[in-house]
């Protein structure tokens, strides 16, 4: 108990020592500081978000970072000026240059992942998350500084994963070096991808396919790198890498079929963005029913309707199953109408005016020219068909259709053409006047027949 409350009474006589005082009123103060300028500047950045694009420019981000940074600046230099009024009473200055280095830490590491952010992209995990990863690494930085690590390494090397070869420090540091190297291979590979896809000699499909097989391959290749980077011995980790070889054969064969069909599509170059799809295995669709490829990802299309939703359409589908591709190798199709007209009125007049009806639409082509036919004769009337011919599928079939039926409605009703209707004749006859038919006996009559055998 002596030595007990003679080490709690050491600690309380150095956090009262003059030099932790001021120490402590010294952060206080930069915390204040850096309060009072974060909250204005926070507060303004809420009121701009909403009107101003995100920045495009290096003086927009160069502001953008000023603004980030300016509190922990403030707060830094409130610590220097403490140092400096500290140093001049004569007390030490230690614990106030402790602090300085920590927050210099973290001024650094906001810093880095900041910029880490702008080269990822505005949509990367590191931009979106920046507050947190900064939180992460300035810790694991301050506990070095403070020169903690190594104690929390030797307790950490304790614990063993593997008895004798695989401790829990081992396997944070493997994640660490891994990480590491997977967010270079994917600055690497991010760079890659925008050089490529501003190479218009190249086709979309093949610069997409490039962009996407350069990505995983250096991200494989960053794993296996930080792997190595971190010391870790493989022949370890046999038995895990054996879980994942059955799951991989059992539980993500779709996954790893969605990944490889993704890269098929995209070798040999029979769906790319922009072209004009329909699907006929999907539920609802048919050939009047497109869609435009959105994107190229590695396990499913984007394909958007004219509706605006975007359908995820996994890669495996439009390897096993069929659709059409409106736009592959030539953009014109052939559309057929077809219609009835009545036994009364005459086909050679009705098929000529099947012509006028498409002849003014600005979408349908004059070569080939639109043609009419006398397909065959129904129970109903007599069943033609007009074709004709458009060049731009992508904006739309069924608007065509629907001008084209518009027009012959106006052009038949103008020239009196009928389009008959399936009709049903009821006929209610009188039994006691009707004639019968030859060999029909009257009712009357087979009851006499009865009697008279009575």
């Amino acid at each position: 108990m002596n030595s007990a409350d003679s080490a709690v009474r050491g600690a309380l006589l150095q956090l009262t020592s003059p030099q932790m005082l001021a120490a402590l009123v010294s952060v206080l103060c930069a915390a204040v500081v850096a309060y009072t300028v974060a909250r204005p500047l926070a507060a303004r950045r809420l009121r701009t978000a909403p009107d101003l694009p995100l920045p495009a420019h290096g003086l927009d981000h160069a502001l953008e970072g000023m603004v980030i940074l300016a509190p922990i600046l403030a707060a830094l230099a409130t610590l220097f000026a403490a140092h400096l009024v500290i140093g001049a009473l004569g007390t030490s200055t230690q614990p106030v240059d402790t602090a300085a280095r920590l927050v210099t830490a973290l001024l650094l590491v906001r810093l880095g992942v900041f910029i880490l952010g702008l080269l990822l992209g505005p949509g990367s995990w590191v931009r979106t998350r920046g507050a947190r990863i900064t939180i992460i690494l300035w810790v694991t930085a301050a506990v070095a500084l403070l020169g903690w690590l190594d104690d929390i390494e030797a307790g950490l090397n304790h614990i063993a994963l593997v008895p004798g070869k695989f401790s829990l420090w081992a396997l944070l540091k493997g994640m660490v070096v891994v990480t590491a190297f997977v967010v270079v291979a994917s600055l690497i590979a991010r760079a890659i991808e925008r050089h490529v896809m501003h190479l218009d000699q190249l086709a979309v499909s093949t610069r997409v396919g490039v962009s996407k097989f350069t990505y995983f391959l250096l991200v494989g290749l960053g794993v296996l790198l930080g792997v190595n980077a971190a010391g870790v011995d493989v022949t370890t980790l046999n038995v895990l890498t054996g879980a994942i070889g059955i799951g991989l054969g059992f539980g993500l064969q779709a996954v790893a079929s969605n990944f490889v069909s993704g890269f098929v599509l995209l070798m040999d170059k029979s769906i790319k963005p922009g072209d004009v799809i329909s699907f006929t295995t999907l539920g609802g669709a048919s050939a009047g029913n497109f869609g435009w490829v959105q994107e190229l990802r590695g396990r499913y299309v984007v394909v958007r309707d004219r509706d605006g939703v975007d359908t995820l359409v996994p890669n495996q589908n439009l390897i096993t199953s069929s659709f059409i591709n409106w736009s592959y190798s030539d953009q014109r199709v052939r559309l057929k109408l077809p219609v009835m007209v009545s036994y009364e009125d005459d086909p050679e007049v009705a098929l000529k005016l099947l012509l006028d009806a498409t002849e003014n639409h600005p979408r349908i082509l004059h070569d080939p020219p639109p043609v009419s036919r006398l397909i065959s004769f129904e129970d109903n009337g007599m069943r033609l068909e007009i074709r004709f011919w458009i060049a731009d599928p992508v904006n739309g079939v069924n608007n065509v259709r629907s001008d084209v039926n518009r027009a012959i409605w106006r052009i038949f009703r103008a020239h009196g053409v009928k389009i008959p209707v399936p009709q049903q004749e009821t006929r209610v006859l009188d039994l006691r006047t009707a004639r019968p038919y030859p060999g029909a006996a009257l009712p009357g009559a087979a009851a006499g027949s009865d009697n008279a055998a009575d």
